[in-house]
């Protein structure tokens, strides 16, 4: 248990690698604080550039965890096991991630607190309860509040298994408060299991939800390519997508740089593949379907805006977007492929790069050519914005590594639950390895 252990190399040199990226966001910050938002790429008429792009991407990526704890275990499916603790935290640290790009997107990120109604002297001044700006809000926090509440309770019997096992009496004793004294008594797992399962029943709207709510940013406005009632539902499936890639990213460099073959098995690992394939099959629907309602509408600014993203300036950036998520994870149908880490690696670093991408195509296609071609213009991201970036990735990592150090990254309670008595004793001897 690496809760248990002292940092291993493996792990420090891991960690230094996340610090200096999360360095670079933080001098990133500072600067942009002091310089303006002119550092940056965004300008007229592309106002929405890198930040929106890094906001919707990171809050995609924070849906699988969820996913993979409360849907997969209000349906009963063992294999969630080995993995749905390391997926909730990265749900967690994924919502922490987006939640900066909003803020810092203002420009103003000091006012932040404007967007929060609470009581003041300034006479009857809200928030506009009309704008999808006030949704996130709501959307957001309540979707963070209810994923830490549902990953701490689960949490509650592996940190009084890591109290019973600790030998320095200050490690004892902080496990101790962390566990909130749990005695694993009869009455204690039904009053656990009963909370465990109502919070599975609240989180699981919530999944579709929030980025449901997100996608509403865009399909409120009358801007041609995102007026679409087809944005809810193709945000969440990309976002299940995303974050299922992400998961496979984590769960591959876990195997292989921390040894836990054992507890994270290639049967996980080919579970998660067919899931990938699946949504990206549904993603790359929903592409299709977005080009057939430019043409059914019969609306020529709907059908000059999909023209453009397919075979405009930007037409790079739609034929990775489209190659990275709609053809890549289709090599799962063979199953060598599926049980292959190496190519599982690959393949979701791939969807993720294609993901970024499909909020890129969005977000910029849409506005850097609109109703008067008098105000066209073009948009390039700064040194600035891929140091950005770059940092919220370093912010994202030094949260999980800090994670895995700290924290059970198994639900060892879980895995107890459903692992086979001798496959238990063969792990313990060390002898299994899949």
């Amino acid at each position: 248990m690496h809760a248990e252990q002292f940092p291993t190399r493996r792990w420090w040199i891991a960690f230094s690698v996340a610090l200096a990226c999360l360095s670079v966001l933080v001098f990133s910050l500072i600067t942009l604080f002091y310089g303006g938002m002119g550092i940056l790429g965004v300008n007229q008429p592309v106002g929405w550039g890198s930040f929106i792009v890094n906001f919707v991407f990171w809050i995609g990526i924070g849906h699988a965890g969820t996913l993979i704890s409360a849907v997969l275990y209000l349906f009963r499916q063992q294999w969630r096991t080995g993995i749905n603790r390391a997926a909730e935290a990265m749900t967690l640290f994924a919502v922490a991630c987006a939640g900066i790009f909003p803020v810092i997107h203002l420009g103003r990120a000091w006012f932040a607190y404007w967007l929060v109604p609470y009581p003041n002297a300034r006479g009857p001044l809200w928030v506009n309860f009309n704008s999808p700006l006030a949704w996130d809000i709501f959307a957001i926090s309540t979707y963070g509040l209810v994923s830490l509440t549902f990953w701490y309770l689960g949490l509650l019997p592996d940190l009084a298994t890591v109290r019973d096992r600790a030998t320095h009496p200050w490690r004892k004793k902080l496990y101790n408060a962390l566990s909130f004294g749990w005695t694993g008594s009869n009455r204690a797992w039904h009053h656990y299991e009963s909370a465990y399962m109502v919070l599975a029943a609240l989180a699981t709207p919530l999944v579709f939800s929030v980025h449901t709510i997100v996608s509403f940013d865009f399909a409120t406005s009358i801007m041609p390519g995102w007026h679409t009632t087809i944005f809810p539902p193709y945000f969440v499936i990309g976002a299940i997508f995303s974050g299922f890639a992400m998961v496979i990213t984590l769960m591959t460099f876990m195997r292989g740089y921390f040894g836990m073959k054992n507890y994270i098995t290639i049967n996980h690992m080919e579970a998660m593949a067919k899931i990938l394939m699946l949504t990206g099959m549904l993603v790359g629907f929903a592409y299709s379907t977005e080009f057939f309602m430019a043409w059914y509408s019969g609306s020529e600014w709907e059908g000059f805006v999909f023209k453009n993203r397919a075979f405009g300036p930007y037409w790079w950036a739609y034929a990775i977007m489209f190659t990275c998520n709609a053809i890549v994870p289709q090599v799962f149908w063979f199953k060598a492929m599926r049980r292959n880490t190496l190519v599982l690696f690959i393949v979701s670093i791939l969807v993720n790069v294609g993901m970024w991408f499909e909020r890129f195509v969005i977000v910029v296609t849409s506005l850097h050519r609109d109703y008067l071609p008098s105000s066209w213009g073009m948009y390039a991201l700064t040194f600035w914005d891929y140091a950005i970036l770059l940092g919220s990735f370093g912010l994202f990592f030094t949260l999980f590594l800090l994670f895995v150090r700290f924290l059970p990254v198994v639900a060892i309670s879980e895995v107890k639950g459903v692992m086979d008595p001798k496959v238990a004793r063969a792990v313990r001897a060390g002898g299994l390895t899949r």
